[in-house]
């Protein structure tokens, strides 16, 4: 209870820093890992990556569109409006940087690398693609605390607390889903473990932009949340389930993110 009251004395934006900071620190926690270990079993990381593509699957709905919705009744506007708008725009952001930047998915050769061609080594390809994966995560925590400064009822402390939570737990697997692979290359732990938690560092970043977005703009809330829910929607679809199910037994994934789905919405509802 000391916590939450003095996390309600601050600043949105020193709350949405703080909230980031510890998803972040879960991603360098989860890394941590190939201190201890040279390597993963595939089939537990694609358990981790089933489970993380269930929490932002449940995070998406509870905790963005489901407020955003809510946000816009009552409006001179149909109340899906803005979260349709929201989230094609949070998708179509993340196709264009997906086109843009380079980056390699997890498993795959340099060859089928994305993004502009670069002569980039293969470490620098994978940190980047996470790096990618975890910008809309950081936007969704930053613009769930800048919603809660704006006072709306749709928002509260306790479901942004929550939100952190859910993102934080499924960076933990995510960052050993990193650190992992890079070791089994041949990296030093030090090296590897350096740019697991490296791929969390955006997220802070985020967190911030989102909430300070939200408190000069109050009107864009339903759509930042939309956007931010279609993001990593984006993110789920395109990078998570595939690389997920690429084993001989999918059911693992799919166990997976039928979990991660769960906790997340107990999450979300017992805490928001």
């Amino acid at each position: 209870m000391e916590i939450y009251n003095y996390l309600a004395s601050l600043h949105p934006i020193i709350q949405a820093l703080l909230a980031t900071l510890f998803t972040w620190g879960l991603t360098a926690l989860g890394a941590a890992g190939v201190l201890f270990h040279k390597s993963v079993n595939r089939r537990l990381l694609e358990l981790m990556l089933g489970f993380a593509a269930g929490v932002m699957i449940a995070a998406s709905f509870w905790s963005l569109l489901a407020p955003a919705i809510e946000m816009s009744e009552g409006s001179s506007i149909p109340a899906w409006l803005p979260a349709v708008i929201g989230f094609l725009l949070g998708g179509a952001f993340l196709w264009m940087i997906d086109k843009i930047l380079p980056h390699l998915h997890l498993g795959f050769p340099i060859e089928e690398s994305e993004g502009i061609k670069t002569t980039w080594q293969r470490s620098i390809l994978l940190v980047l693609a996470i790096t990618l994966h975890n910008f809309p995560e950081g936007l969704a925590v930053g613009v769930a605390f800048g919603a809660v400064a704006a006072g709306l009822p749709a928002a509260n402390l306790t479901g942004a607390i929550a939100l952190a939570i859910g993102i934080g737990i499924q960076n933990f697997p995510e960052g050993l889903a990193v650190s992992m692979p890079l070791r089994g290359e041949g990296f030093s732990r030090a090296k590897s473990f350096f740019y697991g938690q490296l791929s969390g560092v955006v997220e802070p970043i985020a967190g911030v932009l989102g909430a300070a977005l939200v408190l000069l703009m109050r009107p864009i809330l339903p759509y930042a949340l939309s956007f931010a829910a279609g993001a990593m929607i984006y993110v789920v679809v395109e990078e998570l389930i595939p690389e997920s199910q690429r084993g001989d037994i999918t059911d693992i994934a799919t166990l997976g993110a039928m979990v991660g789905f769960a906790v997340m919405m107990l999450l979300d509802v017992a805490l928001g």
